[in-house]
């Protein structure tokens, strides 16, 4: 019985967990639905806008040169040197 329940018990918690996180079509869903009701859409107009909204492709990530860009310019602003500047830079760059 041991043998058996231990297993099915992590089984569990792993397809709970997966419960949890939100995919990224349920945060795209949440996001046009959001949009839709700012603007009032109803009928027609909110399933057109939220059909293209949901088909919209995700707007592309930050390439690695363009965040070290962004971090240096940054931490240049705010007159880092030395060891703040290296913890900075890096804690800006595993940003995403």
């Amino acid at each position: 019985m041991n043998k058996l329940g231990i297993p099915l018990l992590l089984v569990g918690l792993m397809c709970s967990a997966q419960g949890f996180a939100a995919t990224t079509q349920q945060n795209k869903m949440t996001t046009c639905n959001a949009d839709a009701s700012a603007r009032s859409l109803k009928g027609d107009e909110r399933k057109t806008f939220m059909s293209t909204c949901l088909k919209a492709a995700p707007a592309p990530a930050a390439t690695q040169q363009e965040k070290m860009k962004t971090c240096n310019a940054t931490a240049s602003a705010e007159a880092l040197k030395g060891d703040a500047r290296k913890s900075f830079m890096s804690d800006c760059l595993k940003k995403k």
